[in-house]
């Protein structure tokens, strides 16, 4: 297994600067994920890790071992890392069996050691039944799978996967996400993993690295990260939320557009901008902290998922699904926020949301 260092990492193209002092250390055995927006640097990172790009500044460590910086670049074919795409890039003429067992036979590794090799990972990623088959009469998690297994058949230190799961269909996303993690789990590598998906990123990791514009934001488990964002942004990019500005005074907070205040206990005073989550927003027909309208509402069957006009803005706000038989649109509701995240208000939201594509 492998520990992965980097220090002082930073990757431009002429005079675009995707990364900015990447400074950090991937544990051995941990699932990593670099999180965030197209163009935000996490599959630069990612290509440094594996050596196919080299960093412009800094160094880069794969145990005690540097291999990016200064004079020294040690290819990829040299640094015992396994890698998955986001394309499947199984050979179509080989079957299942040949095409994990292809870095096995550039490596001139012996037949026996070959067959060995291969139905043992075939057998991780439940695929013994289809060695003999060929790509074509595979379904696509099962040559998402195949390229895991050809990615794992070496033994390699450390799984680098990038976006491997955008091609699958919602379902297998979902049964692809939970395999990955179990492979991980059982075999104890180090996984760094590069996704946009958010869900994804909670899902899998042990560490998040939300990063933009090629700076990282947060850096934290899933549920640090979700439930104590550093910004506005982070709190923007992982999961719902909606942003009410106000006036914190006397333990409570005036909420813009509004004539109504909610409670609270926190130290902050002057202007804030609260970030709430919509799930976490109690709907009633009989009391709550502040009253609103009920403007739409949709049965998504797990849950009634609701626009509530509250003065001159509208809270969206994800309900239990039996609301949805207990009120229509224009009746008065009551709406009480269960937590809150509060931010100081500075004037820059909309340049904290900004996300690049």
């Amino acid at each position: 297994m492998a520990t992965v260092t980097i220090k002082h990492v930073t990757k431009a193209f002429g005079d675009n600067v995707v990364l900015k002092e990447f400074n950090e250390t991937f544990q051995d055995g941990e699932f990593v994920t670099l999180l965030g927006p197209s163009g935000c640097g996490k599959t630069t990172m990612l290509r440094i890790i594996a050596g196919f790009e080299k960093p412009t500044t800094g160094e880069l460590y794969i145990d005690d071992r540097l291999v990016s910086g200064g004079k020294t670049f040690i290819p990829p074919e040299k640094r015992n890392v396994g890698m998955v795409f986001q394309s499947y890039a199984v050979w179509p003429h080989m079957n299942v069996f040949d095409n994990v067992a292809y870095p096995l036979t550039i490596q001139k590794e012996n037949k026996a050691t070959i067959k060995k090799s291969v139905e043992r990972v075939l057998e991780i990623v439940h695929l013994s039944q289809y060695a003999e088959r060929f790509p074509n009469q595979l379904s696509g998690g099962q040559q998402q799978r195949v390229a895991l297994a050809r990615a794992l058949v070496a033994e390699p230190s450390l799984l680098l996967l990038d976006e491997p799961l955008s091609n699958l269909d919602a379902k297998l996303r979902e049964s692809m996400r939970f395999e990955i993690k179990e492979i991980q789990t059982k075999l104890g590598i180090t996984v760094v993993y590069v996704t946009h998906d958010q869900t994804e990123a909670m899902a899998m990791s042990d560490r998040i690295f939300l990063i933009n514009r090629g700076v990282v934001q947060q850096v934290a488990s899933p549920e640090e990260i979700y439930n104590h964002p550093a910004n506005q942004f982070v709190a923007d990019f992982l999961g719902k939320v909606v942003f009410v500005r106000g006036e914190a005074r006397d333990g409570r907070i005036l909420l813009d557009d509004t004539d109504q205040a909610i409670p609270y206990s926190g130290d902050k005073q002057g202007r804030v901008e609260l970030a709430i989550r919509p799930e976490r927003i109690t709907l009633r027909l009989d009391a709550g902290d502040l009253k609103g309208t009920l403007e739409s509402q949709y049965y998504l069957g797990d849950v009634n998922d609701c626009r509530v006009r509250v003065g001159q803005r509208t809270v969206r706000v994800i309900a239990p699904p039996e609301t949805y038989a207990q009120m229509k649109p224009g009746d008065s509701v009551y709406l009480t926020f269960r937590e809150q995240i509060v931010f100081d208000e500075d004037g820059s939201l909309d340049e904290k949301l900004k996300i690049m594509t």
